[in-house]
């Protein structure tokens, strides 16, 4: 038995990167990048037939279901949280139906209402060379989200007055390291996050923690 992931860090596979980094898990790695055709080797195309990554390969006793694959970045860091964490009230796998129910809410709606425009935003005022960036990209997709991160940003706020620091609980979760990893890409739109104290301050707190910076850096 065993866990293996496919991907790397500078993609979405970060998000299974990190939920298994932060349970502590053994587990293997395989550096596969989206570029250069490793994606599309029959190998890897047998494990996820849209030749995306990442892909979580779970290797479980056969009354458990056998080999299982995951693949789709959330559902990758939901499956990990949810079946090698303890649902103890102390990891980040959800410990009740409501920390549940908002892991579920929280990535769907990240993947829904923030991650197009965060990604164009983290591309075209970072990541792309100067030369490709288009600055109007950038303005449109941020004027976008501030209609999400208000959301966030009045969900925040409710925690913190009924005494939570974080989406789900007042301890770091699966929630918050799969819209994080999302909203991480829009930090570069300084005058949006400023806009959004809360939501800054939670998102910073989340990719600083050590899980997620060691991560990072092994690539």
């Amino acid at each position: 038995m065993g866990l293996t992931i496919h991907g790397i860090a500078a993609s979405r596979a970060v998000r299974p990167l990190w939920a298994a980094t932060e349970l502590g898990l053994d587990f293997t790695h395989v550096p596969t990048p989206y570029q250069g055709g490793a994606t599309r080797s029959p190998g890897f195309l047998a494990l996820n037939p849209n030749g995306h990554i990442p892909v979580v390969v779970d290797q479980q006793p056969p009354e458990q279901g056998g080999e299982i694959v995951v693949w789709e970045s959330m559902a990758c860091a939901l499956y990990i949280a949810r079946h090698h964490g303890q649902p103890d009230g102390h990891s980040i796998t959800p410990a009740t139906a409501r920390e549940d129910a908002e892991a579920l809410r929280w990535s769907f709606w990240a993947v829904n209402e923030l991650e197009a425009d965060a990604l164009t935003v983290l591309m075209h005022r970072m990541a792309m060379p100067a030369e490709r960036r288009k600055p109007e990209l950038a303005a449109a997709a941020e004027k976008r989200l501030t209609v999400p991160l208000r959301v966030i940003e009045q969900h925040l706020r409710q925690q913190h007055e009924r005494g939570e620091s974080h989406l789900a609980a007042d301890r770091f979760t699966v929630a918050d390291l799969c819209v994080a990893s999302v909203l991480n890409w829009a930090r570069p739109a300084r005058e949006l996050m400023a806009a959004h104290p809360l939501t800054h301050h939670w998102v910073r707190r989340c990719v600083e923690r050590p899980a997620h910076v060691a991560v990072k850096a092994a690539g």
